[in-house]
């Protein structure tokens, strides 16, 4: 990763520094929330997380990034209308809360914040925090996973699995594992907890350009599912495709998707 990763604006560390700082202070902000509401109704929790990260990380950033744009996934339709990011140089792409319903419900631990830097057409810095876990991810120095198993394990939503990533489990003769968040999905791989995600149900650009930035960073393979590069800060911010995956499982799994 070039570029924004050597920042240092008003002495408050890299890009990378940054990111990974901000997606840590909005998940402790979040734990507090779920304290705070433990008591409300889900969708009362799931309204306060939101807007409690989304304003967090939007002042966090006026402050400490001023000059950049930001794309988030709590803004308004207007703001995400505005066009104004698309001729700028650097962009934070944020998802304060992903895996809304897995943080209504309290005692999971599969959702996750998310916090990415786009400079120049690319990737160049980002931050996955799994604040149930006590974990934060992110680049540029992610470790590798661990050797998995000879059966693939193949991650999948607990509520939607796609059919193509259930295509691709019965040709590589694997099994699924059930989650939340499409973060805590790719941290999972990260971590060597699965070995690959294939998910085509629909997504954005904030869903996953924190956990594409550190899956590269951590040696793994992403792409959409036509093998094509995934791509940021762009006019239609849907991105509603991804693999992510073990570099040595890409061929078998587009051998797969793009047959489809």
């Amino acid at each position: 990763m070039t570029g924004g990763q050597e920042r240092t604006d008003g002495g408050f560390g890299t890009d990378h520094e940054l990111a990974a700082r901000l997606a840590t202070e909005a998940g402790e902000l979040l734990l507090g929330v779920r304290v705070e509401f433990a008591d409300a109704t889900a969708a009362e929790r799931k309204d306060a997380g939101d807007k409690r990260a989304h304003d967090f990380l939007m002042a966090a950033l006026s402050a400490e990034r001023p000059d950049d744009a930001v794309l988030s996934e709590e803004a308004t339709a207007e703001e995400h209308a505005n066009t104004a990011r698309l001729s700028a140089e650097r962009v934070w792409i944020v998802d304060p809360l992903d895996g809304t319903r897995e943080f209504s419900e309290l005692g999971r631990e599969d959702w996750a914040v998310h916090v990415a830097l786009w400079q120049s057409g690319e990737l160049v810095a980002g931050a996955v925090a799994l604040p149930a876990q006590g974990v934060t991810l992110a680049t540029p120095d992610v470790p590798p996973p661990p050797a998995g198993p000879a059966a693939p394990r193949i991650i999948v939503s607990r509520t939607r699995p796609p059919a193509i990533a259930l295509a691709v489990r019965e040709a590589l003769n694997g099994t699924l594992v059930e989650m939340g968040s499409a973060g805590a999905k790719v941290a999972a791989v990260v971590q060597g907890v699965a070995d690959a995600y294939v998910h085509g149900g629909g997504q954005y650009e904030w869903d996953s350009a924190a956990p594409v930035a550190v899956a590269r960073a951590a040696g793994l393979f992403t792409s959409r599912l036509d093998g094509s590069v995934l791509r940021y800060n762009q006019a239609d911010v849907l991105l509603p495709d991804l693999i992510v995956c073990r570099p040595e499982l890409a061929d078998a799994i587009l051998a797969v998707t793009t047959a489809h």
